[in-house]
């Protein structure tokens, strides 16, 4: 079955092309989380049989997750605070923690954004809660893209490497997501450090 379906995405791929991959990246960022493992891996397969241009499958993936999250912002955006505020109490979501949840986009949106474009599970609805603190979308979009870059040149690198064979790939990925949370976890530690620092000198 998986056999079929990464042959039915290398067609799609083939097909498609780079607008392909944008559209399916897209679809990954925004309301559909369609998993970027199968799609950016089959399509550097593609790109080691000499049927696409490497750069261009990392480049058309990476600008794919930025738009699908700048969708997801601009939905936030537009209902998220609102409808939260009128419904989140039958949820048991209060206006506090809603400003809360807020609060600490507007003071660590950026490492906020960074490491959770590389989380599994977290990278398609990060770009909720930074719409929804009306994070500068400038400073979204570029954490966006170096967050959704690094992710996809992983991707890429595996699938060039590896090729059509699902099982290595789906070995390598866990891999990967080993090294991705280490990675993520120094980051996290090194923002506090100086963060703590520049708040201790006033800055």
């Amino acid at each position: 079955m998986i056999d079929g379906i990464v042959q039915f995405l290398l067609n799609a791929i083939g097909y498609g092309g780079y607008t392909g991959i944008f559209l399916l990246m897209f679809l990954e960022s925004s309301f559909f989380p369609f998993p970027s493992e199968v799609v950016v891996p089959p399509a550097a397969y593609l790109a080691a049989k000499g049927n696409m241009d490497l750069a261009l499958v990392v480049l058309f993936a990476t600008f794919g997750s930025l738009f699908g999250g700048i969708f997801n912002y601009y939905i936030s955006y537009k209902l998220g605070y609102p409808f939260l505020e009128k419904f989140g109490k039958y949820v048991g979501l209060s206006k506090k923690s809603l400003d809360k949840v807020c609060l600490f986009f507007q003071n660590h949106g950026e490492i906020s954004t960074f490491i959770g474009r590389l989380l599994p599970g977290i990278r398609q609805y990060i770009s909720l809660p930074a719409g929804m603190a009306k994070m500068n979308i400038i400073t979204f979009s570029l954490f966006t893209v170096l967050g959704a870059g690094i992710w996809v040149g992983i991707l890429a690198f595996i699938g060039y490497s590896v090729g059509n064979h699902p099982q290595l790939v789906k070995e390598m990925l866990h891999k990967s997501y080993v090294y991705i949370i280490i990675f993520s976890a120094i980051i996290t530690i090194v923002y506090i450090y100086f963060k703590r620092r520049s708040n201790d000198r006033g800055i």
